[in-house]
């Protein structure tokens, strides 16, 4: 095509991207990779090809790794991690420097290599995927500086094992290896098996950059290699990928002691309201669903419009998507590149098929005669409840459907199983920032999409998975208290037999919706104390749970409650316990046969006048990402939390679960200490004097062992904490899968009541949602 011929017709002509340096780098290792163990290659061994998805040429052979690989590995990373954590923050910060130099002066190597194995548009990986990798090695080089002196009381969980998919596999990479070295942990990873070679070019980089032996493993191979990692003797698994495996990574891993970390599927809404800018909103949406050819699990797949302009943006997103290019991933012409595998465009077309509502629209450019590629493709009109509008599709397919109302608009973004992210388009910021917070997501763009940096956690809610992906909240996962915790015994209730010296029959009911309820059952238990029998109270079973998630669910108001009405009721509760300090130390002496009555209800008395202070002042944050813009961190409650309150005390194991939790706006089911549950039961009575409302506060009676299991497999509870001297934690886990609520649990370890915890409470029970919002004109 001539200049001239450009100008008549204004066609885009090629622009191809040269790959001789990416083919150059696999041919001097003979197009032949083994591992990257203990700071070297492995011999090349027997394994399967990667190849380029828009031609279908073999781009390398790589090794199919096995148990004696993972464990070479995990040994290897073992032994590197005491050292590579007394290096200290500022040592390790080097290191981290060194690599995100090393990513700069390879860039354009590692972005046509990107595109050579994943088939996505150069442009795409040389301006978004690459200079974000390096963002993360820049950003948490200076985490590792900070560590010291701004997490003084966090040191490395110890062995990462890291699985990450095909569709970022650098900008993944990142996302995991960044902040689990920064923090002096050792990792294994195992990059997809369709997408191995940018992170074998990035264990390269780790040679040039001296980086100590061990500290960074890589092998490749297919599921089952995942699966070995999972199974390995590591101290944290961080995965990313389909809701499916991570629920099956939740159940192999329940009672394992293992640190873990989900980013999971999506099926995000992309919501359009009638006074949007519609040539902005449909731009955006254009990178929203097909950037990367749809395979992103914050995709912007499900598309919602105000009736009244529905027509009008159906229209111009038909043009537009007419004019969208498909073609070599090499041409930087090109929007739109190669799904990943042939495997993948089965599924994508499978999906597809099989659906019969709506009208469907298909992107009217040709598509290249070899390679896997599949059309962009619209189909509008469906009802919120059609397949499509459900089930993630990872690939370049918008489902569509209309909303009338804002309330409705919110309503129906929500009915979905998972909640990673969420965009929405209006010119009325008032109506953003109050859509915003409403929605089901970890993250939300207003009049914007797919914004991330290093500076801005990552992540999502329900099956989106749980844990965060960069910023300070990133950290967590990949830290753990400093203190060492001590085995924690069963604690056995008292003893004894005989009626009550006075004669009188004393039966403490169950605390649900904020009224005492019998058991369902209809059994109870004796409570020995050091005098004799104290009293009975009842045992709960699953329905009792039913009841207590169900009123804690009806109480939803209080989330939305400010913080400064919590606290107020927070310092009541608090009052209204003290003024009954002495009859409740003196029933925790009765009931443990000691003397700490006294200091227990002080403590409990500050726990409560603590949370309190932090209830309108546990505030989220703006973070400094590089757009001209805010990301607005909101600290959010998790929801309904069930929780095994301590054995071992009775009163201040309960308030300071309690306290934290509902100072944050979640509602709570508590199962009181088995052994000494009559503190909890008298307990009662203060709540119903501090303006508490019904459903805020649950409290169940009787064996964790029964209550355990129904109320970490509930659905409509969204976290399940642990501190029972009965060692539920595997159960708890394993029966969390079911709807990937988040759990913490003690893995049989004694916590000490007497220090304050409440920070950690705190962070446990909130989300955070970050809320983008780009300003200017």
């Amino acid at each position: 095509m001539t200049v001239k011929e450009i100008f008549e017709t204004m066609d885009y002509g090629p622009a191809p991207e040269s790959t001789a340096e990416a083919r150059d780098w696999i041919a001097a290792r003979d197009g032949r990779f083994g591992h990257f163990i203990d700071g070297a290659f492995t011999a090349p061994g027997d394994g399967f090809d990667s190849r380029n998805p828009a031609t279908g040429d073999v781009l390398a052979t790589l090794t199919q790794a096995t148990q004696g690989d993972i464990d070479t590995a995990v040994a290897a990373a073992r032994r590197a991690q005491p050292e590579w954590e007394a290096l200290g923050g500022q040592g390790r910060a080097r290191h981290l420097y060194a690599q995100a130099r090393l990513l700069q002066k390879h860039a354009r190597l590692f972005a046509v290599l990107e595109s050579l194995d994943n088939g996505k548009p150069v442009r795409e990986s040389r301006d978004i995927d690459v200079p974000l990798a390096q963002r993360h090695f820049y950003y948490h080089a200076g985490m590792a500086q900070l560590m010291d002196s701004e997490l003084p009381d966090a040191r490395a969980i110890g062995v990462c094992g890291q699985i990450i998919p095909w569709n970022f596999p650098l900008l993944m990479l990142a996302w995991k290896i960044a902040p689990a070295l920064a923090m002096g942990n050792t990792v294994v990873l195992k990059p997809a098996e369709y997408t191995s070679l940018t992170a074998l070019l990035f264990a390269d980089i780790c040679q040039q950059a001296g980086l100590p032996k061990g500290v960074v493993n890589i092998v490749t191979g297919d599921g089952a290699v995942g699966e070995m990692i999972v199974a390995a003797q590591v101290d944290k698994i961080a995965f990313t990928g389909s809701t499916e495996v991570g629920r099956r990574i939740r159940e192999a891993t329940a009672g394992s002691c293992k640190a873990l970390t989900l980013e999971l599927g999506g099926k995000s809404p992309y919501i359009v309201f009638d006074d949007a800018d519609i040539d902005s909103a449909i731009e955006g949406l254009v990178d929203a669903i097909w950037f990367n050819q749809g395979q992103v699990c914050c995709a912007g797949s499900r598309l919602l419009v105000q009736e009244g302009i529905a027509g009008r943006f159906h229209d111009r997103l038909r043009a537009r998507m007419d004019k969208l290019r498909l073609g070599d991933p090499l041409d930087k012409c090109i929007d739109v590149g190669a799904v990943v595998d042939p495997v993948q465009v089965q599924a994508i077309t499978r999906m597809v098929d099989a659906n019969t509502a709506g009208t469907m629209h298909r992107a009217a450019g040709v598509l290249p005669e070899n390679g896997c590629y599949y059309p962009p493709t619209l189909i509008a009109g469906l009802s919120p409840a059609d397949p499509l509008m459900q089930e993630e599709i990872f690939g370049p397919v918008l489902v569509s459907c209309t909303f009338r109302t804002p309330a409705e608009a919110v309503e129906i973004a929500n009915n979905t199983r998972y909640g990673l992210a969420a965009t929405l388009w209006t010119e009325n910021i008032n109506l953003a920032l109050d859509i915003a917070p409403k929605l089901a997501a970890g993250v939300v763009w207003v009049n914007a999409t797919n914004l991330f940096d290093a500076a801005a956690g990552f992540g999502g809610v329900r099956e989106s998975g749980f844990g965060r992906e960069g910023g300070w909240e990133g950290l967590a996962a990949y830290t753990r208290p400093r203190a060492k915790a001590k085995p924690l015994p069963r604690i056995a209730p008292m003893a004894g037999d005989g009626a009550p010296t006075d004669a009188i029959d004393r039966t403490a009911k169950m605390y649900v919706g904020g009224k005492q309820a019998r058991p369902d059952g209809g059994y109870s238990r004796p409570v020995w104390g050091k005098p004799g029998l104290l009293g009975h109270v009842g045992l709960a079973n699953r329905k009792d749970v039913r009841n207590a998630v169900e009123a804690a669910a009806g109480a939803s108001a209080w989330s939305k409650t400010t913080g400064h009405l919590r606290a107020q009721i927070l310092y009541y509760i608090g009052e209204n316990l003290s003024a009954r300090a002495g009859e409740f130390a003196a029933r925790i002496d009765a009931m443990t046969g000691k003397r700490g009555g006294a200091a227990e209800v002080e403590d409990s008395i500050q726990r409560l006048f603590t949370a309190a202070a932090w209830a309108d002042k546990h505030d989220g944050q703006v973070h400094g990402v590089p757009i001209r813009g805010v990301a607005l961190a909101m600290k959010e409650p998790v929801g309904v939390i069930g929780a095994l309150c301590a054995d071992e005390a009775p009163l201040l194991g309960l308030v300071s679960v309690m306290a934290p939790a509902i100072a944050m706006g979640n509602r709570v089911v508590l199962a009181a200490s088995g052994p000494f549950p009559l503190a909890a039961t008298d307990f009662y009575q203060v709540l119903d004097t501090s303006d508490v409302p019904g459903g805020v506060v649950n409290i169940l009676t009787g064996d964790h062992a029964e209550i355990a299991p129904p109320l970490a497999a509930h659905m409509n509870v969204d976290a399940v904490w642990s501190f029972s001297s009965s060692d539920l934690s595997g159960d708890i886990e394993r029966a969390s899968a079911g709807n990937l609520k988040r759990t913490w649990v003690n893995n049989g370890m004694a916590t000490d009541w007497r220090q304050d915890h409440s920070r950690r409470f705190l962070q446990a029970a909130t989300e955070i949602k970050n809320i983008w919002v780009p300003y200017g004109e």
